[in-house]
């Protein structure tokens, strides 16, 4: 049971804290005051789905910080990084590449090549190129990131730990697994050793090499390190934190993967409950909850039961990423099965060939 999520949204989810953390000097007169309201907003904005709103926000932010603080100021440089990772999340790539290489010139022309807000904007550009597949041009601006982080902040520092995720992650998409699973266990052991074995950053590197085992169809190896995950968010973070509605999504992949459908939906199910309460029924992480779910439906035949839960997801997808994001076109694929397992052979077709349209879109 194929059970997919967007490919881009754990390393955003990590990418967007980072940006948002690296400078603070406009701090201590009004318009700083503005610019730093007007990010959090966004951010706010960025953590409910609402990109489209947190695009306006963000643009303002990057008028009051080139105003307030001139063209070439780090503080413009966070705010065009912010704008950038908003146009990523909605593919929009083309939007988001000029923004990332400004952001990265202001860096390191403003505080030298090896900074570490330098490998942020590395970072950001290489998740870019990674998301439409061009492994060649993210992997030596991962490997350069990585290398400032080592440099300036010691191979042991928990950004060191983000940066070696990023690069197993690359590794992983490119089926070069053996890499990945290295990369992945020294992030952990990293995290583990700077944070303890039971702080949320360790248990996103526990769904991390979880994942890469269940890639490769080893659930054995994956189950564990999803559960201890899974305990270990439950207990800091409690039960219904988005982040365990994560690791629950990850369990109920593993479970369909095997056919265990009798322990999928429970999972599923709860996973949906705690995105709808804590990001609103609009949020593109339940569309992935409601189309676990439907993806589970479907695999039994209880086809009345999955074709609503099918064309939630797909609305949520649409208004939340855009009409012809990739993720709204593995949706119109999912709902297209299931009209070719209800003989709506015509419907069915005028699904995928919009889907094809959307994965021929040049990014």
């Amino acid at each position: 049971m194929p059970i997919r999520a967007g490919p881009m949204n754990t390393l955003l989810l990590v990418l967007l804290p980072l940006l948002l953390a690296l400078g603070t000097g406009l701090a201590g007169c009004s318009q700083g005051d503005d610019w730093k309201t007007l990010n959090d907003e966004a951010m706010s904005l960025y953590e409910q789905g609402h990109y489209d709103q947190a695009i306006v926000v963000a643009k303002k932010s990057l008028e009051v910080a080139e105003k307030a603080k001139g063209p070439d100021h780090p503080d413009v440089a966070q705010s065009l990084s912010l704008l950038a990772a908003l146009h990523d999340a909605q593919a929009q790539y083309a939007e988001a590449e000029p923004l990332y290489k400004r952001s990265l010139a202001i860096r390191e022309k403003a505080l030298g090549q090896d900074h570490p807000d330098v490998a942020g904007s590395l970072n950001g550009l290489a998740t870019l190129y990674h998301a439409q597949g061009q492994y060649a041009q993210a992997e030596p601006l991962y490997k350069r990131a990585l290398a400032i982080a080592e440099k300036a902040l010691g191979p042991d520092h928990p950004d060191v730990a983000k940066s070696l995720n990023n690069l197993a992650a690359l590794y992983q998409r490119q089926g070069q697994y053996a890499q990945a699973e290295l990369l992945y266990k020294r992030s952990l052991a990293i995290r583990e050793k700077a944070l303890g074995p039971d702080h949320p950053e360790v248990a996103k590197s526990l769904n991390n090499l979880g994942e890469l085992y269940s890639s490769q169809g080893q659930y054995s190896q994956a189950e564990p390190l999803y559960k201890r995950a899974l305990a270990i968010q439950e207990k800091a973070l409690g039960p219904d934190h988005p982040y365990v509605a994560t690791s629950l999504n990850n369990l109920a992949v593993l479970y369909g993967a095997q056919g265990r459908y009798g322990e999928v939906e429970p999972v599923c199910v709860r996973s949906l409950a705690i995105r709808e309460k804590a990001l609103g029924p609009d949020h593109p992480d339940v569309a992935q909850s409601t189309a676990c779910l439907a993806l589970l439906y479907g695999a039994q035949g209880r086809y009345a039961e999955a074709e609503p839960l099918c064309k939630r997801s797909l609305t949520i997808w649409e208004k939340a990423l855009g009409p012809d994001h990739p993720d709204v076109a593995q949706s119109l694929e999912n709902l297209a099965v299931l009209y070719r397992k209800t003989n709506r052979v015509e419907e069915a077709e005028v699904l995928e060939k919009r889907a094809a349209a959307i994965r021929a879109i040049k990014r």
